[in-house]
């Protein structure tokens, strides 16, 4: 059984006017049928307003269904007395690390969860040293949060899901208020810790770049889940990602240019190599 599992799920919210009078309702997530196994990299894209980022806020009970089911290791999210283990096991990163960070100092901030869990001392500190380190900010553990850079920030946030020991992190657009190397930084943490340490990851983003390294990518549009499949066969559908308003990797779309102009070229190369290999170089 998948440690995320979704059976037909629906959310609906009233729409109101300027007065606050319900004007109708929307269909944000259209009976999705999910299933994530423990150790896989999921990325989910789709343009603003298809339902990606309501789908996230229900895998760790921020929301409920209006319809249908969604588990998380097996605990339904709608059963108050499972919303705290499920947080747990579900950690969630937002998109601006300002909003997560509390402590003054590095280490304070990412010993924070576990201290609410009642871990024992000993350990909260042994929990810190090591998401720390796994996200390359040990050497950071005593600055004080505002004097990092952005990408820096959000890797303090990933470690501060990380010391709670989830099984594993939705990470909800967590690069799109940084610069370049801000989002390298942070997608290079989250890669090590799906590699190293079997962390399942629901990475929800608009940058086509952050998805090649997915197992699966599912795409979005209107609330329903339109295309699923490796980045490969996604992003072998130019034309189709283009008329649900998505981009694709630079690269892709050049050697999907080359090949319309008569290039013999594979489809859905996703790197600069790949496309030099293809071209002979």
């Amino acid at each position: 059984m998948g440690i995320i599992q979704a059976s037909k799920l629906v959310f609906e919210y009233i729409r109101r006017d300027e007065e606050g009078n319900a004007e109708g309702i929307t269909r944000a997530v259209d009976e999705v049928d999910l299933d994530v196994k423990q150790g896989e990299f999921v990325a989910i894209l789709g343009h603003n307003g298809s339902g990606k980022s309501t789908l996230a806020k229900h895998i760790n009970a921020i929301l409920y269904p209006t319809e249908g089911v969604i588990r998380v290791d097996g605990m339904d999210t709608r059963e108050e007395a499972h919303v705290w283990e499920i947080r747990q096991k579900a950690g969630m990163v937002f998109q601006n690390p300002d909003n997560q960070i509390i402590g003054q100092v590095v280490e304070e901030d990412v010993g924070f969860g576990p201290e609410n869990m009642g871990i024992p001392t000993k350990e909260i500190w042994e929990r810190v040293e090591e998401s720390l380190k796994a996200v390359g900010m040990y050497e950071f553990r005593k600055h004080s949060p505002n004097k990092l850079s952005g990408g820096q920030k959000q890797r303090v946030s990933i470690a501060g899901v990380i010391a709670m020991h989830p099984r594993c992190i939705i990470l909800d657009e967590p690069t799109a208020m940084l610069d370049p190397n801000g989002r390298r930084e942070v997608i290079r943490a989250v890669r090590a810790l799906n590699q190293v340490e079997n962390v399942t990851i629901l990475l929800i983003t608009h940058y086509m770049e952050e998805v090649i390294y997915a197992d699966r990518v599912i795409v979005m549009d209107r609330g329903k889940a339109v295309m699923q499949g490796t980045p490969r066969e996604i992003f072998s559908q130019v034309d189709k990602l283009k008329e649900l308003r998505l981009d694709v990797p630079q690269v892709t779309m050049l050697a999907h240019a080359l090949k319309k102009k008569g290039v013999p070229l594979p489809d859905g190369i996703l790197s600069a190599q790949e496309l030099a290999k293809a071209l002979g170089y």
